[in-house]
């Protein structure tokens, strides 16, 4: 005969059912096989609506909410500094206790998305040109180069400060960070299109009319020739100052070369930028001890990237457009 902790289901609906018949402990203890007392114990455990004992919490509903009023508010404020300011409302609370509940109501720390910012004109301009491209082709989609710029650092781990969110809040305005197009750096110009990847670029100066239009000349057609050959292609840039130049835009004319219209602030909608994201992933546990080995790494890692990677990416531009026209011109996903 063991504690009521020992008494198993059966014994313990025995117990529950022979209780409400109005039998003696003695009686119920010998139709159950167990002890009196753990009979006696069980039903005053169940009388009292105590399932389990513990610990008493030190925190009230009250000051729950004042702690979810705080994340919530500035999300991205670490656990030292939320501790602080919950107990400076008069909480007695650990820095432990306070992580602890902040997991109990669902938030989880992570990197917050960065979006850019987008006015009411772009945003406008930006669903008008979703709603003139929904109709396009994958076969259309195709026949388009897709160019950009991307920052390769030698560490890849300064990602800025975390946000405390909840599941399925990561596109919430709150809980990301917005980003800036042209931070200082040294930059990576690529193309893709859905017949692979062209050669790489590596910037060694700021980029103005003059130096864009050597890296068209020397980079971008012969990418055009690996990956079209003789064959029409229109190609895809942002507006940056060196791209809308009147000297780049006569560059184009005078190779025959059409140039996509493409809205402000969209990184959303170039699918380079995912395939940035898949070779900076590939080289995250990549070490370089200096640019040149850098430089290595990120050519060796383009390399690797297959032209099925870049049709599926390719593929997904009428889902991006669906995403932009159904957030009405705002950021996607993407």
């Amino acid at each position: 005969m063991g504690k009521t902790s020992d008494l198993t289901a059966v014994q313990k609906t025995i117990i529950d059912t022979l209780h409400k018949e109005g039998k003696t402990q003695k009686v119920i203890a010998k139709e159950a096989g167990c002890s009196q007392s753990s009979v006696s114990k069980h039903i005053n455990r169940q009388a009292k609506g105590r399932k389990k004992c513990g610990r008493k919490k030190c925190t009230s509903s009250r000051d729950n909410r004042t702690l979810q009023r705080i994340v919530t508010t500035n999300p991205f404020k670490n656990v030292g500094e939320i501790h602080k300011e919950w107990t400076a409302a008069g909480v007695s609370a650990s820095r432990t206790t306070t992580r602890r509940l902040m997991k109990d109501m669902g938030f989880r720390c992570r990197i917050p998305c960065v979006k850019p910012l987008l006015n009411k004109k772009q945003r406008k301009k930006r669903l008008a040109w979703a709603k003139d491209k929904k109709d396009w082709t994958d076969a259309e989609w195709s026949k388009v180069m897709f160019s950009d710029k991307s920052k390769f650092c030698i560490s890849f781990g300064n990602q800025g400060p975390r946000v405390w969110r909840k599941s399925g809040e990561a596109q919430n305005p709150r809980c990301m960070r917005s980003s800036v197009k042209f931070p200082p750096s040294v930059m990576v110009w690529g193309a893709m299109s859905s017949a692979g990847v062209g050669p790489l670029c590596f910037l060694r100066s700021r980029v103005n009319a003059a130096v864009y239009q050597e890296v068209l000349e020397h980079f971008m057609l012969p990418a055009a020739d690996q990956l079209y050959g003789d064959a029409d292609f229109t190609f895809q840039q942002d507006l940056a100052p060196a791209h809308s130049a009147k000297t780049t835009s006569t560059w184009f004319k005078d190779h025959g070369i059409p140039v996509l219209d493409w809205p402000a602030n969209s990184p959303d909608l170039n699918p380079i930028e995912n395939l940035w994201g898949i070779v900076k992933r590939r080289m995250q546990y990549a070490r370089p001890n200096n640019a040149e080995e850098l430089k290595t790494t990120i050519r060796a890692t383009w390399a690797l990237i297959t032209p099925e990677q870049c049709h599926r990416l390719i593929e997904s531009m009428p889902r991006r457009i669906t995403a932009v026209i159904e957030a009405k011109g705002a950021p996607t996903k993407y």
